[in-house]
């Protein structure tokens, strides 16, 4: 079955850790609010609706433990097609719109790429995304004369803190790129 749009860096997230192994709702809305996932949430409102549309999709599956308890537990492990999908999703190109837009969510798929798709890839992946950065970084600069020449200094302040969040995350991925090549 294939994901929609409506396909979060909540539910990558959610795949990610099931890929590990194992999880509960519980265990995993203790991951997010104890590490720095929780900004994906840490909310049982959303974390529980996106364990169901995964196992709707049959990207995980439900098996409850402890049926004969007060508290029986529903613990999730991953599909055959929740694996398969997850691989796409890790190995999926990296767009200037995920530069633009996703930025958080691309250092949340290079989490998981290592253990999912192997080293190489993740080579591949960081290289990938300092070429995109390249890429894009110039067209902010343009941006930054553009609001200079328009008197807008403030703007073009913000452009330059833009710029260099840009440029640390680049440094940052060929840094770890050229570590993981020397292992």
């Amino acid at each position: 079955m294939k994901i929609d749009s409506s396909y979060t860096p909540l539910s990558l997230a959610i795949l990610g850790l099931v890929s590990l192994g194992p999880q509960s709702g519980y265990g995993l809305r203790k991951t997010f609010s104890t590490t720095p996932m929780g900004h994906f949430s840490a909310s049982p409102g959303a974390i529980y609706p996106a364990l169901r549309r995964l196992e709707q999709a049959g990207l995980i599956r439900g098996a409850i433990e402890k049926k004969n308890t007060l508290r029986p537990r529903k613990t999730y492990s991953m599909t055959e097609q929740g694996l398969k999908t997850l691989k796409r999703r890790l190995a999926a190109a990296i767009t200037r719109h995920d530069i633009v837009w996703r930025l958080e969510e691309l250092i949340l798929r290079f989490a998981f790429t290592g253990e999912i798709l192997g080293r190489t890839r993740s080579i591949d992946f960081l290289e990938e995304l300092s070429s995109q950065i390249a890429q894009y970084v110039p067209d902010l600069r343009e941006h930054v004369t553009i609001q200079r020449e328009l008197g807008n200094v403030n703007g073009a302040y913000a452009l330059e803190q833009g710029i260099a969040k840009y440029e640390a995350t680049d440094r940052w991925a060929r840094r770890v790129a050229k570590e993981l090549t020397e292992v």
